[in-house]
């Protein structure tokens, strides 16, 4: 049973260059080159994005963090599953201030990433259990 539907929409603007639109049409361009995301590091974005958000809601209870960053990496390799990534790592920088309140939120911080890894995240958990892709095919008109 679906909690809430989500949907995007690409569309073609050259040869392996799309725009995608979101229900708010909001857009970003992917693709091949040209300073283009390409579907793998929209992977990881938002695989980072999204633990990165859940751990600013915990996090930021007890304090705002002072300096921010996730870095999400993997290997692509190609085997008889086909292309694939692989070990695939999010690594976590943060500073929090050196106040009672940057302690209390350094101390909540590895809670919060596991929280978000573990339960939160609907990329991450997706990705670990995993999920049937359906493809259509419709004639345009």
């Amino acid at each position: 049973m679906s909690d809430a539907f989500r949907s995007v929409s690409i569309e073609r603007l050259s040869k392996a260059r799309y725009r995608a639109t979101n229900a708010e049409g909001d857009t970003i361009v992917v693709g091949e080159g040209d300073g283009s995301f390409s579907p793998i590091e929209l992977l990881l974005t938002a695989l980072a994005a999204c633990t990165a958000i859940d751990v600013d809601y915990i996090v930021g209870k007890r304090d705002e963090l002072a300096s921010f960053r996730v870095r999400g990496e993997a290997n692509k390799v190609r085997d008889k599953g086909g292309n694939h990534l692989t070990d695939i790592v999010l690594t976590f920088y943060a500073r929090f201030e050196d106040t009672e309140a940057g302690k209390a939120a350094q101390d909540v911080m590895a809670r919060a990433v596991k929280q978000s890894h573990d339960r939160l995240c609907t990329v991450s958990r997706t990705v670990e259990l995993g999920t049937k892709v359906q493809s259509v095919i419709t004639q345009l008109d």
